[in-house]
């Protein structure tokens, strides 16, 4: 009889624990309420570069009529694009460029593709079914330059895709661009700090990038 008490006692009490367990996380904060409180982290450094420049491509992601001038940021990122561009060029840079449509003739004046400098046309990710990383190795790339729009789309996915697949990346922040400044941010943050894409990634600026 003392057995059988203490052992239902003791299924009373676990019960009661478990219940209390269930009440207790029930009512407890979710990670996402915190989210009101997180505070901005600082400003990244931004880090000259030297590049080699047959080794170095710089892709031109999504300056197009579909996507640029409905974004006044992106727009206001083009004449230091332009520089950009004009310096690769000059240095015989490798020039990629990529489209959401299938025409060439879509790229904003201001940074017209030339000829002979390839083009794909892909989604947010610009590896994906598309000949992009050949076209890279083919010319004995192992640097990419990423610039374009929308930032946490062309820019984050085609730059985390490449560090993922070896190369070392280099964010223009001048020239990469969305609708909000949070977007920007974040996409400079996780493309800095995301496991096995941070140690590939050197954020930069146009006028730091040297050939």
């Amino acid at each position: 009889m003392h057995f059988r008490f203490a052992g239902k006692a003791l299924r009373a009490l676990a019960l009661g624990g478990l219940v209390a367990a269930i009440a207790f996380g029930a009512g407890a904060q979710s990670i996402a309420d915190e989210w009101t409180s997180v505070k901005v982290p600082p400003a990244p450094e931004l880090k000259s570069v030297k590049l080699q420049a047959g080794e170095t491509a710089l892709l031109m992601l999504d300056f197009v009529k579909q996507t640029c001038p409905p974004r006044p940021r992106c727009v206001a990122t083009l004449p230091k694009m332009q520089r950009l561009l004009a310096e690769a060029r000059a240095k015989r840079v490798h020039v990629v460029h990529s489209l959401v449509s299938q025409s060439v003739a879509d790229i904003l004046p201001e940074l017209a593709a030339r000829e002979g400098e390839p083009f794909v046309s892909s989604g947010p990710n610009k590896f994906l079914n598309t000949e992009l990383e050949k076209i890279l190795k083919d010319r004995g790339v192992t640097t990419v330059i990423v610039a374009g729009t929308s930032a946490e789309g062309a820019v984050l996915n085609t730059g985390a895709h490449a560090a993922l697949r070896g190369f070392k990346v280099v964010v223009a922040v001048d020239g990469l661009a969305s609708a909000t400044p949070y977007a920007e941010q974040y996409t400079v943050w996780h493309l800095a700090n995301a496991p096995r894409i941070g140690p590939q990634t050197t954020l930069s600026r146009s006028d730091l990038i040297a050939f």
